[in-house]
């Protein structure tokens, strides 16, 4: 299928026909360009609601042994903050 690029403003813009379109007008997209392809897609955002779907997705031995201890190094705070409060 052809289409054409055009200007718009300072851009190119690509008119993209509707039966290929993959996301509603306004949605935030991705493009890329991998060698002389450029790739376009559309952003998920992901969301609280993904949640628990995520974790279903989590092997059932995940983190069976627990999670590893590691000791906690003392930290040297002298300094922190300086920069701030000389400004």
């Amino acid at each position: 299928m052809l289409t054409r690029v055009f200007k718009s403003g300072n851009s190119l813009a690509v008119r993209i026909p509707k039966e290929l379109a993959i996301v509603e007008a306004g949605q935030e997209i991705e493009i890329e360009q991998v060698g002389n392809t450029l790739v376009v897609r559309p952003v998920k955002k992901e969301t609280l609601a993904d949640l628990m779907e995520i974790f279903a997705s989590f092997p059932k031995d995940f983190m069976a042994d627990g999670r590893e201890f590691h000791e906690q190094k003392e930290r040297d705070w002298r300094g922190f903050g300086q920069a701030e409060k000389a400004e």
